[in-house]
C-alpha cells in the first residue's frame, strides 16, 4: 500500500530502538508534530493493511528454547496440502514455497531440541521425505529491521528502486553465536516472551495493559524488557513490517558454498551491504544440501534482485563462489515465533 510520508517514518524509522516508555506512541507523536491518537490510528489502519505484522521483539535464535530452519521436497501436486499441514504446527512461525527442489521452507521453535526434531519428523513424514534441519551456526547480520530511506530517496528523485543500497554504514556490533545463551534467563522472561507473540496493544499505555496481563506492574515489564534488550536476547525491539506489502514482491534466499576457510570474510562482507537483509551461516547436509551460508535479498521485481546478486558478487570478489537464489513464490505463514509453551516449561 502506498505511504505517505508520516506513515513512511512509522514504519521505517521504529523498527528498532522503539520507546521504552509509559507512552511510547506520545514520544513517536512528539517527534512527527502530530498527535497520540493519529500515530496510533496510522498504526492501526497499516496493521489492518498488513503492511505492518505486528510491534514487538524479535529474539535471537537458541535464546528461547531452539528454532531451525527446515525445508522438504513435495510434489507440486501436493504443494498447498502440505503446506497447510506444516502451517497448522503452532511451533511453525514462517512457511514459504522457494523455487527449489527443497520447495517448502519454514522456521520451527520449541522449547527444546528434541520437539524440534520431532516436528521435522512428523513434517518429514507428511512430505513423503526427510526434512532438511538447518539450525543457524553463526549470524553475520540478523534481522536488524529493513531500511526504507534509501528507495524513499529514489521515489523522491524520480529513479527506480533497487534491491538496496551499497553499504551498511552503521552496524550493530556482532554478537558471537552463543554470546546471549549464557544469559541468566529467570521464569519471568519466558513469560514476558509469550505474552508479546502478538506484539504489544495499540493503545497509550501497551506496557500497562502488558502489565495487566501478566500480573506485573508496568516498570516491571520496561524493566524486564530494556534487561532483554541490554543482554542481546531480544535482538530488536519496534516495528516488524511486511515487505510485500511495501511493494517488495521479490525476496530471494541466497545460499552460498562458501569455502571454510573464507565464511568469516564472505559473511561479514555481505552483512556490510543494506540489500542483504539477513546474513548467517548453517550447516551442510551431504549429499541433499551443499551451501553454508545464507542470505536474504529484496526487491521490486526479480530483476533488480537478480542485478543486485550481479553486483554483489562482482564488487565483493564472489564469483568464485557458487550461489543460488532460491526465490520466494507462495508465502503460506509468517508470525512472530510462539513462546508460550517455553513459558510453561520454564
Amino acid at each position: 500500500m502506498p505511504l505517505d510520508t508520516l506513515d513512511f517514518r512509522l514504519v521505517n524509522d521504529w523498527q528498532r530502538a522503539f520507546p521504552l516508555a509509559s507512552r511510547p506512541y506520545a514520544e513517536l507523536a512528539h517527534r512527527l508534530d502530530i498527535s497520540e491518537a493519529e500515530v496510533i490510528s496510522r498504526l492501526y489502519r497499516l496493521a489492518e493493511g498488513g503492511t505492518v505484522s505486528r510491534i514487538g521483539a524479535v529474539f535471537r535464535p537458541h535464546t528461547l528454547g531452539w528454532s531451525t530452519l527446515a525445508a522438504v521436497s513435495v510434489a507440486p501436486a501436493r504443494i498447498e496440502s502440505v503446506a497447510q499441514a506444516i502451517s497448522a504446527y503452532s511451533e511453525v512461525n514462517h512457511n514459504y514455497e522457494r523455487e527449489h527442489d527443497f520447495n517448502l521452507w519454514f522456521v520451527a521453535t520449541a522449547p527444546t531440541r528434541e520437539r524440534v526434531a520431532a516436528v521435522l519428523g512428523e513434517i518429514g513424514k507428511l512430505a513423503g521425505g526427510p526434512a532438511l534441519d538447518l539450525p543457524m551456526l553463526e549470524d553475520f547480520h540478523i534481522d536488524l529491521g529493513f531500511d526504507l530511506g534509501s528507495d524513499k530517496e529514489k521515489r523522491a528523485k524520480g529513479g527506480k528502486p533497487n534491491a538496496g543500497t551499497r553499504h551498511r554504514p552503521h552496524l550493530d556490533p556482532i554478537r558471537r553465536p552463543h554470546e546471549a545463551e549464557t544469559a541468566p534467563l529467570e521464569s519471568d522472561d519466558y513469560a514476558l516472551a509469550a505474552a508479546l507473540e502478538g506484539g504489544i496493544t495499540l493503545t497509550p499505555r501497551p506496557y500497562a495493559t502488558l502489565a495487566t496481563r501478566l500480573g506485573w506492574r508496568e516498570d516491571a515489564v520496561l524493566t524486564r524488557l530494556s534487561r532483554l534488550i541490554d543482554l542481546g536476547v531480544i535482538r530488536r525491539f519496534g516495528v516488524v513490517v511486511r515487505h510485500r506489502e511495501l511493494g517488495y514482491h521479490a525476496n530471494a534466499m541466497v545460499v552460498w558454498d562458501v569455502p571454510d576457510a573464507e565464511i568469516n570474510v564472505v559473511g561479514h562482507a555481505l552483512a556490510a551491504q543494506t540489500a542483504v537483509t539477513l546474513c548467517y551461516r548453517r550447516p551442510r547436509r551431504p549429499p541433499h544440501w551443499r551451501y553454508n551460508l545464507f542470505s536474504m535479498l529484496h526487491g521490486q521485481d526479480r530483476g533488480a534482485v537478480l542485478e543486485e546478486l550481479a553486483r554483489l558478487r562482482g564488487e565483493l570478489g564472489l564469483e568464485h563462489i557458487a550461489c543460488q537464489p532460491l526465490f520466494s513464490h507462495r508465502r503460506f505463514k509468517q508470525c512472530g515465533a510462539r513462546y508460550s509453551a517455553l513459558a510453561k516449561v520454564a
